[in-house]
């Protein structure tokens, strides 16, 4: 059979066989390339495996605190970011201590003979509107075969950044919908550092410790696992100080809520108490402060904006959480509606007084040991006079000190009031 004349004449033109051949090579080139693209596809989600950690993940602080100290990513990374400690102290000296960590972008290093990639990515189109800081994340990438290095690291970046809260007390505040630790962990406070009167220590921590890890008792009688207590009493009576001192005592950490604090709804506080930490009292400081005789109080032109009843409900409501420790303080008992101490809100009341002759003693024999004749002195110098409150007794023994016999030569400084001093 015998081809056209016009067929004949293109397949016979040497630029429309060029042309031909460049649109065969490069198609070849196209399918190639496709082919290579999907071929590293399918090979990178045979062979590696990834970890994210988004920032709202309670683990992320873990591994960036991890990392800044492992220092196994920021020898050969050319992508920083500082995170600077910052202390002072009352002398007035400044310490502070730089951090450098993988910033965001892309690093590598090797981990138990494991190579891993880290990639910290920022996200500057959404916000934490609780600190103001952008949200990240930070994605671990490896061989899948290496995939159980993942939880090594995890649980190694856990004991690293806990390790630092052993044997100390994690203090956490509300931020927006959720408890944050609040400055650096604190030293435990011995019990018997705060000297109450005859019977007041005891009688509280066998009630805790009747309480704590007893849940069943009170699932077999149907009643909620929750226990609450008011101390009531003067400003500078040792009522925070103690609730300090027992969650040391209980390996407890305290979270501190403000009912007063500007933003706090009824919504919120009933999600803050049942988000509560394990382990942890709740604090309540100064709830006088926020309601009196149901009434919201209005400071420097502020009202805060929960209610009674949302109060209420947040402590014993339908929705409340269990297992839970509520501590509530205040000074002035009188101006709590007897609805929020109520029985089963408030299931022990303890009365902290002013400094009594037994606490007086025991105080200068802790501030001043082996020195029992100078303790009955001082005691008896104090007694025909006024009150003092525990505070101010420590704050005297503060003052001297390095001198059993001056405390005692100026135990009437007590009574002077501040303003005159």
């Amino acid at each position: 059979m015998q081809s056209s004349p016009l067929l004949t004449g293109f397949t016979d033109n040497p630029y429309f066989s060029a042309g031909f051949g460049l649109i065969g090579v490069g198609a070849g080139l196209a399918v190639l390339r496709q082919g290579v693209r999907h071929g590293l596809d399918f090979a990178r989600r045979q062979l590696l495996v990834t970890l994210e950690i988004p920032s709202r993940d309670k683990s992320y602080p873990w591994v960036l605190h991890w990392i800044s100290h492992a220092k196994l990513a920021r020898k050969n990374s050319q992508h920083l970011a500082v995170e600077t400690t910052y202390k002072q102290h009352d002398s007035g000296s400044v310490t502070s201590q730089f951090n450098l960590v993988p910033g965001p972008g892309k690093h590598f290093f090797k981990y138990r003979n494991v190579w891993l990639r880290i990639d910290r990515q920022r996200d500057g189109r959404l916000m934490d509107l609780t600190t103001g800081n952008p949200f990240e994340t930070v994605t671990l990438t490896t061989l899948s075969r290496d995939r159980g290095i993942f939880q090594a690291l995890l649980q190694e970046a856990r004991e690293t950044a806990l390790v630092k809260q052993e044997g100390k007390i994690v203090m956490y505040t509300s931020y927006g919908p959720e408890w944050r630790p609040f400055g650096m962990p604190r030293k435990k406070r011995v019990l018997d550092s705060v000297v109450l009167d005859t019977g007041i220590q005891d009688h509280v921590v066998r009630d805790l410790e009747s309480f704590i890890g007893n849940e069943a008792w009170y699932t077999r009688r149907g009643i909620p696992y929750r226990r609450g207590y008011l101390f009531h009493g003067p400003p500078g009576s040792g009522k925070t100080s103690f609730i300090q001192a027992l969650a040391g005592h209980l390996q407890y950490n305290i979270c501190i809520l403000n009912l007063s604090e500007r933003g706090l709804t009824d919504d919120r506080l009933n999600h803050l108490l049942t988000v509560t930490p394990e382990r942890s009292f709740l604090l309540l400081e100064d709830v006088d402060a926020a309601f009196s005789q149901r009434k919201q109080t209005d400071k420097e032109g502020f009202r805060s904006m929960v209610t009674f009843s949302g109060l209420l409900n947040a402590l014993d409501g339908v929705a409340s959480a269990e297992e839970r420790i509520v501590f509530m303080t205040t000074n002035h008992l009188d101006r709590l509606d007897p609805a929020l101490i109520r029985p089963g809100r408030v299931d022990l009341k303890v009365f902290f007084g002013n400094a009594t002759p037994f606490q007086v003693r025991q105080m200068f024999l802790r501030f001043y040991e082996h020195e029992s004749s100078l303790a009955d002195e001082f005691v008896q110098r104090l007694a025909p006079h006024g009150p003092v409150s525990p505070a101010q007794l420590q704050g005297h023994f503060v003052v001297h000190k390095d001198s059993p016999r001056a405390a005692v030569e100026h135990a009437t400084d007590l009574l002077v009031p501040a303003a005159d001093r």
